[in-house]
């Protein structure tokens, strides 16, 4: 049979595909097809909207256009026939017109890096298309699909926020009543005008949108014919009747039906599945119907996730209460399942068919009794969803000539009560721990149970029902009896293995206890008490808190800084809050990243391919499969090297592994193709053989088996011996801290082009490390330094995951263009960049505390074992970093702190934003906590009578001098009103018996300055043309810090011009040699130091021309030095001096100067469920005079929510042999929308200029990310009070809380009657689903 022509629209283009490949994305589509590179790659998998575009088509059951976002990177091009795409590039250019939302989150400063702009401004395009004038709560739940890991959220959401109706925000508009400044007048700030000025925006105009294409609305009426598209592996047919649907699934009853492909298109992708009839009933009438009967409504199982909960919405708003319990269960797990963009696409059907063990809606359709129609060829049925319906893992009772044809989702009935609940590690759009539905039915009249129902997922291998328990309570009264044995039989029904799938045993078992217990609560609730005592319980009103449903308030933010005087000129440009150079362009989809770059016509791409091992010989190498793979060129591994294979920071390590791997994920050759699908499946295809040997995973195996890198590494100062003798207390402990994943939202990055003379290569890289890269490279081919150019644009993030691990990248893919004489690509999928390149280091603590019993610690003794991983890589200097921040901020007069590398057998760790100094800092505020509970004392008085004096000096005896400290400890408790807000929290916990608040204001001091003096230097080099136009390049790299564009403030204030007439193209080894890597916060410092040192040389070269001609402009001097012969370009250079610390001597210079800043942060918990929400957070930095406060107060928030991440939900879980478990955005959490404080003041600190770097500023990067500890505190303080009510159950005051504070970790820590019935035994050889590392 031939196959069909596909026809759809790309910005109001005609695209005719005649050979569409159903494995084609839509985003390989439009990136490499069409050169349309504004929709990015962050995922692959749906989970982060990076790839966002708008879908529109002609919805034949409402007859009108509907628009929707989806991924592009999910959706089949074979789906699109007939439907319009809008991508970022066709709604405005900085060419043309910017549109209203790109122009907006630009000026606004919410794009950093820029990598999530074109998809997060197409979520609230899509928005917009529907509804013009949103309300904060749809803008919020439009971008919830949408991940950043720059900004911290809040000026992503304060810009689109100027689209509501509701308010919105006035941009500090003193005039306006409904400007979030005027709400409360408490602060005694002044306050400092916006950062940015809402009056210049373009206005919104819906009427001035794109139309749908005509050709498109013509064929409306016109006949579906059934289409069929055949690719190189996979057919895809298009059935438009349910005849033909079930004639097909007759002849191929192996066919996998695709309505969204948010499961299968996982599958092919990450699974390597493949499904080689796929048929899409996308297009059938029965499938997306919508039918209202007299027992519940029918959805047609083609209907999308979010077509059902605008039906149910509509719904419960017409319906009398009685009839919608089950629909309000429903939209309870739709509003948490996940983002627009997944909901637009995953269809009800697949949601059931999928069968997944922890599915959210199916414990829900058990639990109420759904009813299924299933039909075949012949035969048609309808059966009600019960424990039967999946007899097994990924199982149903639909059979494989079958197909679910509807569901119908019941009204509940008068005396019926309905909930649902879920709990994950991420309240948005998260894999569910636990997830059930549960329902009751009274005896009319009565509180005589006649059927309960409670069905789970997340407690077996399917979705389950406890039959068991539900049976003995018929005819039972709801009360605290019934209460008592349901949580005693349901802990002994639904027990899990120690080591069952997922871990997490005893809170997953908790939750079922916790879960009940509040639909307990809220059946009593609704039945309002109307019998008698002993039939029905009461409901006590401390318990009442717990049956309410996460809720939580829209964002409200405030930003102080201090402005620049009225009588500096305009061109004045430093400490303006001026947007980042590029953000209109990256709004627009303009701007360039290293994958974006246009195609070579006979590039090739590459694959890694790597170890499945911890630790282990290669025997074989078998590469036979992989070249039968269309377009294979080559297979290339060390035996390729023409130079050396020994590469690495601390030459530990091989381009390519030989003879031996060392942890999984560790690079062992790499395939060539010419399609980067092609070189996933040759990389499949190569086949490894090893023999295994014992491998070290965690950090408590390496202590046991003394696996470490060279000797530790020591800090002493006082009298241990003598402080611990005089103290009144002692308290020892351990702390564990999880490690985090960059998550840098574009992947590792190379492109290398041969140039085919002398050696020379040019490559394009997203690194941090220019030097590194081109010396890694020439290392590698054996040719100097000089052959080599390394070229960076931008990055979409780095956060220290560029500084060093994206050489294994551009090391690999430049032998590669090496040996095949062509230039080679590799964007690492996030699958892969996640399990190569390592990251934060995991830390275990062990420290002993002497103290006074007035909270005066005496004495401190910390051992600090980091997890370094396969490689030293830069661990050396992550350790002596947590040394340096093991007092925080605290004078301790007797102090020994020792630092000890694990050498095991996981991917090497690295450099993180803050390197080792967050871990120092979270072991000190550690023990100052139980300092604090032991004395009896609170905890804010405890550490300000620790804390540090001006000209003090810290236990590496180096003078404090500028102690900014306790003026931001001052402000920080004024502008939060911590004292009142105290007694509020004091008062909330005692009239909340299972929701509890804490508080906690934390202070940080962060060291500024690399440890190696060497590489506290920096290059700049000037060009001025003759049109007096500048060209500046520096030795930094930009990766959404903003550092280009303070440069260029920094220029433009050195040479007196306009911003405007300075430009900077790019970072390279070719115009700045040697480069030191942009990280440790001091880039500003440094490099714009030599720019400033490069302008005086050419303002001394102008100065005799100026004089000549004083009224002349820039341009007259330019001109005449020119013809003057002199030069117009130069170099600058600095290094910081009198860096040199010893730590044999315990004496020298570690830092240049510290950062100072403190926050206060206020949380609730559920003690239930361990779920928590940041209600306030307040943070006053200093950042010296600001070069620039929105790109300061960016750095700030985007640090600090970097910080919550880490301190709170991001958790790394790795198998007992080593393998990463968390591979992806579907398994780990970063923060999202939903997680950043409702409210979130941050304040700059006024008037504190610093001496020490370019104009009086100060870093900002890492500073501000420890500050994100208060909340972890604020979740310990909250933990603390649960614990106090539950006295009865032996627990002693201080408990042992290791970080991130996951709901798991929460939840358990709250001990009470529900964990005491869960508690689980691990007998001596069971073998965990995950290790802690």
């Amino acid at each position: 049979m031939t196959a069909d022509e596909l026809v759809f629209f790309v910005n109001g283009r005609k695209v005719v595909e005649k050979n569409a490949d159903p494995e084609t994305t839509l985003l390989a589509y439009l990136r490499r097809k069409l050169g349309l590179s504004g929709t990015k790659l962050g995922c692959g998998e749906g989970a982060c909207g990076a790839c966002t575009v708008m879908l529109s088509k002609y919805d034949h059951l409402q007859n009108k256009i509907a628009h929707f976002s989806v991924t592009a990177c999910q959706v089949p091009i074979c789906s699109l026939h007939h439907v319009a795409v809008t991508t970022v590039e066709g709604i405005g250019s900085t060419k043309s017109r910017l549109h209203p939302v790109q122009e907006r989150i630009a000026k606004c400063h919410g794009s950093q890096c820029g990598f999530c702009t074109p998809g997060m401004v197409m979520s609230m395009y899509t928005l917009l298309r529907n509804e013009p004038k949103p309300t904060m709560e749809e803008i919020e739940d439009a971008v919830e699909g949408n991940l950043c890991r720059c900004t911290g959220y809040r000026p992503i959401l304060q810009g689109f926020r100027t689209f509501a109706r509701d308010g919105g925000c006035y941009g500090g508009n003193e005039d306006n009543p409904n400007c979030c400044m005027n709400q409360k007048k408490d602060h005694t700030v002044i306050l400092s005008p916006s950062l940015f000025n809402t009056e210049k925006f373009i206005p919104m105009d819906s009427t001035q949108e794109p139309i749908f294409p005509p050709e498109l609305l013509r064929l409306k009426g016109a006949p579906q014919k059934q289409l069929r598209f055949e690719g190189e592996r996979v057919t895809w047919i298009q059935a438009t009747t349910l005849k033909e649907l079930l004639d097909l699934k007759a002849q191929h009853p192996e066919a996998k039906l695709v309505v969204g492909n948010t499961e299968i298109g996982i599958e092919m992708k990450f699974k390597n599945k493949l499904f080689p009839v796929i048929v899409c009933p996308a297009w059938i009438p029965e499938l997306n119907s919508v039918e209202h009967g007299p027992e519940g409504i029918t959805f047609g199982a083609a209907c999308t996730l979010s077509s059902v909960e605008k039906t149910l919405q509509e719904a419960i708003a017409k319906l009398p209460v009685h009839k919608t319990e089950v629909f309000k269960g429903v939209l309870e797990q739709l509003r948490w399942f996940g983002g627009k963009q997944v909901k637009s696409l995953a269809s009800i059907g697949g949601n059931i068919i999928t069968a997944s063990p922890i599915s959210d809606l199916n414990p829900v359709f058990m639990a109420c009794g759904a009813k299924l129609t299933i039909v075949s060829r012949g035969t048609r049925r309808t059966i009600q969803m019960d424990h039967t319906f999946f007899p097994g893992y990924r199982k149903t009772l639909v059979g494989p000539e079958e197909i679910l044809l509807s569901i119908e989702i019941p009204y509940s009935r008068e005396g019926e009560f309905f909930s649902a609940f879920k709990q994950a590690s991420r309240r948005e759009d998260d894999i569910a721990k636990v997830t059930c539905g549960m329902r009751v039915l009274f005896e009319p009249g009565t509180t005589h149970v006649k059927e309960l129902a409670l069905c789970f997922g997340g407690m077996a291998d399917r979705t389950i029902s406890a039959l068991k328990t539900t049976r003995k309570q018929l005819s039972h009264f709801w009360n605290e009896k019934l209460l008592q044995e349901v949580s005693a039989d349901l802990a002994e029904e639904l027990k899990l293995s120690p080591d069952a799938p997922g871990g997490m045993v005893e809170f997953r078992r908790t939750l079922t206890l916790s879960f009940f217990f509040k639909f307990y609560l809220m059946v009593l609730q609704k039945l309002g008490q109307q019998d008698s005592e002993d039939k029905c319980g009461r409901l006590d009103p401390t318990f009442a808190s717990a049956t309410l449903l996460f809720q939580k308030d829209p964002p409200a933010n405030v930003q102080f800084y201090q402005e620049v005087p009225k009588c500096h000129s305009e061109e004045d440009t430093v400490g303006r809050p001026i947007p980042h150079l590029s953000a209109t362009m990256q709004a627009s989809g303009e701007a360039v990243y290293c994958d974006d770059m246009p195609r070579y016509d006979n590039e090739l791409s590459l694959r890694l391919v790597t170890s499945t091992r911890a630790h282990a010989k290669i025997k074989s190498i078998d590469v036979s499969e992989a070249q039968k793979v269309p377009g294979f060129v080559c297979f290339i591994s060390a035996d390729d090297v023409p130079g050396s294979n020994e590469t690495g920071i601390a030459n530990d390590e091989t381009v390519f592994a030989k003879d031996k791997v060392t942890c999984v994920g560790h690079i062992i050759g790499a395939v060539v193709t010419d399609t980067p699908e092609h070189a996933q499946r040759a990389a499949q295809g190569v086949k490894i053989t090893y023999e295994d040997l014992p491998a070290i995973i965690t950090i408590e195996d390496a202590i046991k088996n003394n696996s470490f890198y060279g000797h530790e590494v020591k800090i002493e100062k006082g009298d241990l011996k003598k402080g611990f003798s005089e103290a009144d207390h002692i308290v020892a402990g351990e702390l564990h801290i999880g490690g985090q994943e960059h998550f840098y939202l574009e992947t590792q990055c190379t492109i290398a082009v041969p140039k085919g003379e002398a050696g020379e290569m040019e490559l394009f890289v997203s690194t941090q490390n220019t030097m590194k890269t081109q010396s890694f490279v020439a290392n590698m081919l054996g040719v100097p330094a000089n052959r080599i150019v390394v070229r960076v644009k931008r990055m979409g993030g780095g956060f220290g995951g560029k500084e060093t691990r994206s050489t294994v990248v551009s090391t690999a893919v430049a032998l590669a263009a090496y040996k095949t004489g062509c230039p080679v690509r590799c964007m690492l999928d996030r699958d892969e960049d996640m399990l190569i390149t390592g990251g934060r280091h995991p830390f275990l603590a062990r420290y002993k505390v002497g103290f006074m019993k007035t909270g005066i610690i005496v004495a401190l003794e910390v051992n600090h074992y980091s997890n370094a991983g396969n490689t030293m890589d830069l661990s050396d200097g992550v350790r002596k970093k947590a040394l340096f921040h093991m007092d925080n901020s605290y004078k301790i007069p007797n102090i020994r702190g020792t630092g000890w590398l694990c050498k095991t057998n996981l991917a090497s760790n690295m450099a993180f934003r803050g390197f080792g100094g967050p871990q120092g800092m979270l072991i000190a505020e550690y023990w100052m906590s139980e300092v604090a509970v032991t004395c009896g004392l609170p905890a804010e008085e405890v550490r300000r009578k620790n804390m540090y004096n001006e000209g003090d000096l810290t236990h590496f005896n180096q003078k404090l001098e500028g102690f900014t400290l306790p003026r931001c400890w001052d402000e920080c408790l004024a502008s939060s009103q911590y004292h009142a807000r105290r007694s509020e929290v004091d008062k909330f916990n005692r009239e909340n018996s299972w929701k509890k608040r804490g508080l906690c204001i934390i202070p940080t001091k962060f060291g500024i300055s690399y440890t190696s003096h060497y590489l506290n230097q920096a290059g700049a080099l000037i060009h001025v043309y003759t049109d007096g136009s500048v060209l500046l390049t520096h030795g930094g790299t930009e990766m959404g810090q903003g550092l280009h564009t303070k440069m260029v403030q920094v220029a433009s204030q050195a040479l007196k011009i306009p911003i405007s007439k300075i430009y900077l193209s790019e970072a390279s080894t070719n115009t700045v040699p040697n480069a030191t890597p942009t990280a440790a916060s001091v880039s500003s410092d440094i490099n714009g130091q030599a720019i400033y040192e490069a302008c005086q040389t050419i303002l001394k070269r102008l100065e005799p021309f100026k004089k000549k001609n004083p009224s002349g402009s820039w341009e007259d001097w330019v001109k005449a030095a020119y013809e003057d012969p002199v030069s117009l370009s130069a170099t600058g250079f600095y290094y910081t001096p009198n860096i040199g610390y010893s730590f044999e001597t315990n004496s020298g210079k570690a830092y240049h100067y510290f950062s100072y800043g403190v926050a206060c942060s206020e949380v609730e918990i559920d003690c239930l469920t361990g779920d928590h929400k940041n209600i306030r957070t307040d943070i006053v930095m200093d950042v010296g005079c600001s070069l620039n406060p929105a790109i300061d107060i960016g750095q700030v928030e985007g640090a600090f929510v970097q910080g919550m991440g880490l301190f709170t939900m991001e958790e790394l879980h790795y198998s007992p042999e080593g393998s990463l478990l968390t591979r992806g955005p579907s398994t780990y959490k970063i923060p999202r929308f939903g997680n950043i404080p409702i409210e979130f003041r941050v304040s700059l600190l006024r008037d504190s200029p610093n001496k020490k770097a370019i104009y009086a500023s100060k870093a900002v990067g890492e500073p501000p990310l420890f500050l994100a500890a208060s909340i972890f505190f604020a979740i310990k303080d909250a933990i603390h009070a649960a614990r106090a009510q539950h006295t009865d159950h032996g627990m002693k005051e201080l408990f042992r809380l290791d970080s991130p504070a996951t709901p798991e970790k929460i939840r358990n820590a709250c001990i009470d009657k529900f964990t005491t019935l869960c508690v689980t035994d691990v007998p001596e050889n069971c073998k965990p689903w995950s290790v802690r590392v």
